[in-house]
């Protein structure tokens, strides 16, 4: 069995998949990367096939008809034969020296007879045409390099969240709670991290910057206009968090602090999907804003009263013009000092 499984999906990433796939081959034997490649229409498929020739024993490559992210990643999932899993998407790439460290952290934790159903670690934004790196760290709130519960965990703070960037799986986990994410649909690493959280147990975080996320390119899934032209897309994932939620509530709420961080995550989530539908400035997406709360609270009175009267509910329901360009300026005043988008 390998130790551990890195999924790449890759569409039409002809252009950039090279340093992605080279970063991850310094994992050696102990790794299998398994490049998926989902109905691309360049040159991925002939790369793909390149690196498998060269590296047989370390490379696997899927051809699969065009489903998306999401099934890209469950392709990976299902093919998946080491004991732990990880995506890195075919733009992003690994630091050498923290992959290093994170695979002898994981052998030792096997050779001391030990797993763990969350590693987490760090990850950079490699925001284009920024000299300073904005890192996202969790020494603060998790302990390192040791295993703990979510008893141990401690506050999170504002923005800061474990994305799909900083986790790693261990790959039954995944099997076990039946993870499936849907496909033809963006944003839908929100659900890798969110759904396994309830069957999660036990936790690693080695405080390395492991994780090089690319961000700046106008295609980009997580640019904001390309946000907004699919909107539709975000407020589906979000619909879908609230209804794997409430099927979950009774494993959920059995831990509060498993509660509160889903909740939290759920919290940031729509509020990211009202902003861009305030900012998108289209009568149809502010009827779309009260369609998204209006379902809240019919599936879930509970959450949607966290959601709608917390700090961020408040500040998303402002009323008339003026409270959505309050709204607006808030949410710039963000992006300067959290730097997503």
């Amino acid at each position: 069995m390998k130790l551990l499984s890195i999924a790449v999906p890759c569409y039409n990433s002809a252009e950039y998949m090279r340093r992605c796939i080279d970063s991850l081959l310094f994992g050696g034997e102990d790794v299998e990367i398994i490049i998926v490649n989902d109905g691309s229409s360049d040159h991925t498929a002939d790369i793909a096939e390149e690196y498998r020739e060269r590296f047989p024993s370390i490379v696997r490559v899927v051809n699969k008809e065009n489903g998306g992210h999401g099934s890209a990643v469950n392709a990976g999932i299902a093919r998946a034969r080491g004991l732990y899993f990880k995506v890195v998407d075919s733009d992003d790439w690994v630091n050498q020296s923290a992959y290093m460290r994170i695979l002898d952290t994981l052998r030792e934790l096997i050779g001391d007879g030990k797993t763990v159903d969350m590693f987490i670690s760090n990850f950079v934004y490699e925001k284009e045409n920024e000299k300073r790196k904005k890192v996202m760290k969790y020494r603060h709130a998790l302990p390192q390099e040791q295993i703990f519960t979510w008893k141990d965990v401690r506050h999170f703070r504002l923005g800061q969240y474990i994305l799909m960037h900083s986790v790693i799986y261990r790959t039954n986990l995944l099997k076990e709670c039946r993870l499936e994410l849907p496909e033809h649909t963006f944003y839908v690493d929100n659900l890798f991290v969110f759904c396994p959280l309830p069957y999660v147990k036990t936790m690693y975080y080695l405080d390395v910057n492991f994780y090089r996320y690319f961000i700046g390119r106008e295609d980009q899934s997580v640019n904001e206009q390309v946000m907004i032209g699919r909107i539709d897309q975000q407020i589906r994932v979000n619909k879908l968090m609230v209804d794997y939620y409430v099927e979950e509530k009774s494993r959920i709420i059995a831990n509060g602090k498993v509660r509160r961080y889903m909740l939290n995550y759920l919290d940031i989530i729509t509020t990211v999907s009202s902003v861009l539908l305030i900012r998108s400035e289209l009568p149809e997406n502010l009827e779309k804003k009260k369609e998204l709360w209006n379902y809240i609270r019919e599936k879930d009175k509970h959450i949607w009263m966290h959601l709608r009267f917390g700090i961020l509910g408040n500040a998303m329901n402002l009323p008339g013009k003026l409270g959505r360009r309050i709204t607006v300026d808030g949410y710039k005043i963000c992006q300067r000092i959290f730097h997503f988008n």
